[in-house]
């Protein structure tokens, strides 16, 4: 009783020893010099915790990544210089360099780096609170918006299962018809024998180049007749029906373990799947003029600025961007086959992808319900509708009967609304969707992408743009092979912070005064500048496109970045070379010019 009136911490350890036994008879008087001893060492490394301590608090709270984001403003206002009058341009690239640093560090949640502009583009002076708040809910933002609502009807129902289910068994039956045909002219030539063809195009375990190549090309293809946003939106289902069966864990997996390096190659599969879509479907969009808006916008430029130059008609633009995009293409799917494909992925998707599993996901998931086809009936409406907003200049399309005031957002919202109507037929009084089915809604995508519109905006009311472009005067005499890239580049490292079409109508009247002003062949500066916005694949805020495959989380901002950059190389590699020599003929100029 005296020991824990005095030393209570020692009465304390005295009474929990006694519990467990008395140590070999040795009494609280043996123990107490030790327990003190303890307390004492114990005392002295907290004494010399602190710093270590707060280095660690100081990297778990990212305060280093958060500050960097006002140093780089900071340091950006203090040092670029742009000449007098232009102080709101250079405060345009401080809060540039500021919101980029957030979005790549994570210093902030990706909502709350993307609603930076909100406040920072007021205080900087950039824009008025009222205009970049306008930037966060255009026509874009509502048909990502209705996209998604949609995308989580599909969802819900598990129509993107039973979709991505008859497409594996469709891919594999495309494939042995492909390798049927094939096989009579490979065994004329005695290339191959028959068992060889057949296993190559069909056998196990599954080859995941193969199945990279048709997912890709697929999307490729559909993207050159319909938007690559509605190609994108359509596909990716499929695509993330077809993961959902791989398993998705988090564990990284060493060589050595089976179960782990079969989860790492399952996941970096994954990754290929998700960026194939994405950019197969941008790479598509840009062989043909009803494949994006850009190219719509190119078309309407150049009949505004030159109308005394040949027009530009799909079959002239397909002649030229066609081959454009299978260098670009073939280049995508080369990328993915080495930076997320190896020797042991095919044995590890076997498992997940077999044909006989195939078909009893497939039966057990049952006939299709009312549910489920008016959902498809929703989204497929909504494709035609896309499509047929717009046709050509001989024959409008269905926009024309609202005096074009429509957009691909109003018919989205539209038919997004519908689901919300159409009763399920399930149980009473329940519709296909309702509000709190939509919870899992990503807000911050939608703001992601309004942070992007936003900055689009601000380069232009900041007169960045001006500055651009009269850094761009020393292309006065310049050799073509020397334009072309430069003028790609320029747009292609603006259209990483906005959507393409925002990219192009801000480049595109730029490159066409500045045609003028150093008197060069119009078409290299706008050809150029159209193909380079198209090129966005390094961010998210890109391209809507970027957004549906960023939003399904199989992808980072890094994946995007390692995969992207070989492909804009590419891209701009093969418009310098195209351009002067194929475009030179098709859009009659010449290329020394």
């Amino acid at each position: 009783l005296i020991e824990k009136t005095i030393d209570p911490v020692v009465g304390r350890r005295a009474v929990a020893m006694d519990k467990h036994g008395d140590l070999g008879g040795s009494s609280s008087e043996d123990v107490e010099a030790p327990l003190l001893a303890k307390d004492d060492r114990e005392e002295e490394e907290r004494r010399r915790r602190p710093p270590a301590s707060l280095v660690r608090a100081l990297l778990a709270h990212r305060y280093a990544a958060v500050a960097s984001g006002p140093a780089a403003c900071a340091a950006v206002c203090a040092v670029a210089d742009l000449g007098g009058g232009h102080r709101e341009a250079r405060n345009m690239l401080g809060v540039l360099a500021w919101v980029f640093l957030w979005w790549v560090t994570g210093a902030v949640p990706l909502a709350v780096a993307s609603m930076a502009p909100l406040f920072l583009f007021p205080l900087f002076g950039v824009a008025s609170a009222d205009a970049v708040a306008k930037a966060y809910m255009g026509d874009v933002i509502s048909l990502v918006l209705g996209s998604f609502i949609l995308a989580l009807a599909i969802e819900h129902y598990q129509i993107h299962r039973r979709l991505s289910l008859n497409v594996r068994l469709l891919l594999r039956a495309l494939i042995i018809v492909a390798a049927s045909t094939t096989l009579v002219t490979l065994k004329i030539l005695g290339f191959f024998s028959r068992s060889q063809i057949t296993s190559l195009f069909c056998g196990d375990p599954v080859r995941p180049p193969l199945l990279l190549l048709g997912i890709t090309g697929t999307t490729m293809f559909i993207s050159m007749w319909i938007h690559n946003t509605a190609c994108t939106v359509m596909m990716m289902p499929v695509a993330t029906g077809i993961l959902q069966r791989l398993p998705r864990g988090d564990g990284d997996g060493d060589g050595d373990d089976d179960a782990g390096g079969g989860s790492r190659e399952v996941r970096r599969f994954s990754k290929a799947v998700v960026l194939g879509v994405v950019y197969a479907s941008a790479i598509g969009g840009m062989a043909t003029l009803t494949g994006t808006g850009v190219n719509i916008i190119l078309v309407g430029m150049w009949s505004a600025y030159f109308p005394d130059q040949p027009p530009i008609t799909f079959s002239s633009w397909m002649s030229f961007a066609l081959p454009l995009a299978l260098v670009v293409f073939l280049a995508l799917w080369v990328t993915l086959c080495l930076m997320y494909c190896s020797k042991n992925t095919g044995k590890a998707l076997s498992a997940y992808l077999d044909r006989s599993h195939l078909r009893r996901e497939l039966s057990l998931l049952g006939p299709m319900a009312f549910a489920e086809k008016m959902v498809l009936a929703v989204f497929g409406g909504l494709i035609v509708l896309w499509m047929t907003r717009n046709l050509t200049d001989d024959i409008p399309g269905w926009g024309a009967l609202f005096h074009n005031k429509v957009g691909d957002g109003t018919v989205t919202i539209m038919m997004a609304t519908l689901l919300f109507v159409i009763p399920s037929r399930k149980n009473e009084g329940e519709k296909l969707m309702d509000w709190n089915k939509c919870k899992k809604i990503q807000w911050d995508i939608i703001l992601l992408l309004g942070a992007g519109f936003a900055i689009a905006d601000g380069f232009k009311s900041s007169g960045l743009t001006d500055i651009l472009s009269d850094g761009l005067i020393f292309l006065k005499g310049a050799p073509t092979m020397v334009i072309v890239p430069v003028a790609c580049i320029v747009s292609a490292t603006i259209t990483e912070f906005t959507s393409d079409d925002s990219t192009t109508t801000l480049v595109l009247p730029l490159f066409a005064e500045l045609a003028k002003s150093i008197d060069v062949q119009p078409a290299l500066l706008m050809v150029s500048g159209a193909i380079g916005a198209q090129l966005s694949y390094l961010l998210p805020t890109g391209s809507p496109s970027n957004v549906v495959g960023f939003s399904t989380g199989h992808i980072t901002i890094k994946d995007l970045v390692a995969t992207g950059l070989p492909l804009k190389i590419v891209g701009i590699a093969a418009l310098t070379v195209l351009l002067p020599s194929l475009g030179s003929m098709i859009f009659g100029f010449n290329s020394g010019s």
